[in-house]
């Protein structure tokens, strides 16, 4: 079972979110007349002063849908992504440093034994943290780790609708569609026994 005395250091990967991200600003000039930019000086000028009111102004006054509208009000205000990978890639460990911070520091050498485990299955893993969780991908996201507790971390397997044991738990994900399909309670690394191994495991190869 791999353990770790202090907080690891990890290098993160881009999310593949971004790719998206940057494709949708890439043709909203085309689709709306305006770039982000052009958007957000022209909000700041013109717009209401708060993001919710801008959003809707967006929406309602110059026909942009929900994206568009949600995507502009929050950068006019200085909030969001810019969709570049740096940026990401800096944010990144913030977003884990933050997620592990306080009543929850004490989850972070779990969160590291599991990552040290999901490396080992293959160089293909990539680790895409967002604000609230972790998520590992091969060629999609094959499981999660998710500090859900100041005591638990939830590691999530995408198992589809696999027959497993009742420590992994039905999500629902499987019935709603979502990759998500069961997920395992880890409260101490002692929890990363053979049985964690063997799932996270199984949840890569499903993925291959």
């Amino acid at each position: 079972m791999p353990t770790t005395k202090a907080a690891a250091k990890w290098s993160y990967d881009v999310h593949p979110s971004l790719a998206m991200y940057q494709s949708i600003l890439a043709g909203m000039k085309e689709k709306t007349g305006r770039t982000l930019e052009e958007w957000c000086a022209f909000v700041q000028q013109q717009g209401p002063p708060t993001e919710e009111e801008r959003r809707y102004w967006l929406r309602s006054s110059h026909g942009l849908g929900t994206n568009y509208a949600g995507w502009i009000a929050e950068r006019s205000v200085g909030k969001g992504d810019d969709g570049d990978p740096a940026t990401y890639l800096k944010k990144a460990p913030e977003y884990v440093d933050k997620m592990f911070a306080g009543p929850k520091a004490g989850l972070r050498p779990i969160y590291d034994a599991l990552l040290t485990l999901a490396k080992k299955l293959g160089k293909d893993v990539r680790v895409c943290p967002c604000e609230t969780m972790v998520p590992l991908y091969r060629t999609h996201v094959f499981a999660q780790i998710q500090p859900s507790t100041r005591t638990r971390i939830d590691l999530g397997l995408a198992l589809k609708n696999t027959k497993t044991p009742k420590r992994l738990i039905d999500t629902g994900g499987f019935a709603k569609k979502d990759r998500i399909s069961r997920r395992i309670e880890i409260s101490s690394p002692a929890d990363i026994d053979a049985e964690v191994q063997r799932w996270l495991k199984t949840a890569y190869e499903m993925d291959a």
